[in-house]
């Protein structure tokens, strides 16, 4: 026990070195990326090559040359560079340094410092596998570092530029999460926990499997802002969705679309007539949820109740999902 106690000790020191040298990072890891003393980390890269060996892009990268790979590849290329410029530059005066390695198998990118590394270009977004719908709400169990890299660049895709990082951010774990998902899991932990568990699990639930892009859900999500409010401000969200609707319909007739069924919102109008209407919303969240993600929908587990009761709910980015996660960084660089 001691000994991982210890590890877990080494290993939060070491990101936070790392976390207070971001500048001292972007700056060598550029100077490398620009095709300059190589000679330095080509130890550490062969180290982290694939089968002990330089990776097969090394000798471009060392005649300032990079093909257009695709933004796997590119990826890749950041991370192994980025490891090897924080063991030369950044640890290296650390004793008893652990042989750093990359295993995103293991659930993080660079397991012995408890970092993982997001690389988006100038769409600010990456793709990712999702293990539980909740990391929506949660994050992640580690921090990550954020590159912005300028892949996407005229003057990178024209070869007249360096592949180079534009800006790189630190994101503790749990603020790799959906900004507004978020904000309104926070506004109503406490107030829902006050009157009943289950209707806070329901909640938590809705916000994790949540698509805005279907529109019930956005109109449900409209109306969990106003959960606390009184029911005059209940109902004027009710008549505001109400009238929206019928100017969606009405939009899908002019065009000559098949119109949506007046029954989609009759639920949502029939929280007027309920004097319950906190329990009446979040009902009607967990319907959406149940109707439209069935078996692939579920409460949180144990743990991940444990984790939203105790965690800042302070997500920072956007977050959706189909088949896999979508992040998406702007907000962090502060553009959108």
């Amino acid at each position: 026990m001691s000994k991982k106690i210890n590890e877990a000790c080494d290993a939060n020191h070491l990101r936070g070195v790392v976390a207070c040298n971001l500048q001292k990072v972007q700056f060598q890891l550029n100077n490398y990326l620009a095709g300059n003393n190589l000679n330095e980390i080509e130890e550490i890269l062969t180290r982290l090559g694939r089968g002990g060996k330089i990776p097969h892009w090394y000798e471009g990268l060392s005649k300032r040359l990079i093909p257009n790979y695709d933004g796997k590849t590119i990826g890749s290329i950041v991370e192994m560079m980025l490891l090897a410029t924080i063991e030369k530059k950044v640890l290296c005066g650390i004793p008893d340094l652990p042989t750093l390695m990359i295993n995103p198998a293991k659930g993080v990118d660079f397991p012995q410092l408890g970092l993982g590394v997001k690389s988006p270009s100038d769409n600010f977004c990456t793709s990712e596998p999702f293990f539980s719908t909740y990391e929506r709400l949660l994050g992640n169990m580690h921090d990550s570092l954020v590159l912005l890299t300028n892949y996407q660049d005229p003057d990178f895709k024209n070869k007249t530029k360096p592949l180079s990082i534009k800006s790189t951010k630190f994101l503790r774990g749990s603020e790799l999460a959906d900004k507004n998902l978020c904000s309104l899991a926070k506004a109503h932990r406490e107030f829902l926990l006050s009157r009943n568990e289950t209707l806070c699990k329901k909640l938590v639930q809705f916000l994790a499997h949540v698509n805005q892009s279907n529109i019930v859900a956005n109109y449900l999500v409209s109306l969990v802002k106003v959960l606390q409010e009184s029911k005059d401000n209940v109902d004027h969200t009710i008549s505001l969705i109400n009238k929206k609707f019928d100017k969606k319909i009405k939009s899908q007739v002019d065009k000559g679309e098949v119109p949506f069924e007046k029954d989609m919102i009759s639920e949502i109008l029939k929280i007027k007539d309920n004097p319950y209407q906190v329990d009446a919303i979040i009902n009607c969240c967990n319907d959406w949820v149940i109707e439209n993600h069935k078996e692939f929908a579920r409460y949180p587990n144990d743990n991940e109740w444990d984790r939203f009761l105790t965690s800042p709910l302070d997500g920072k980015i956007s977050i959706s999902f189909a088949l896999q996660w979508r992040y998406n960084f702007a907000s962090v660089f502060n553009l959108t």
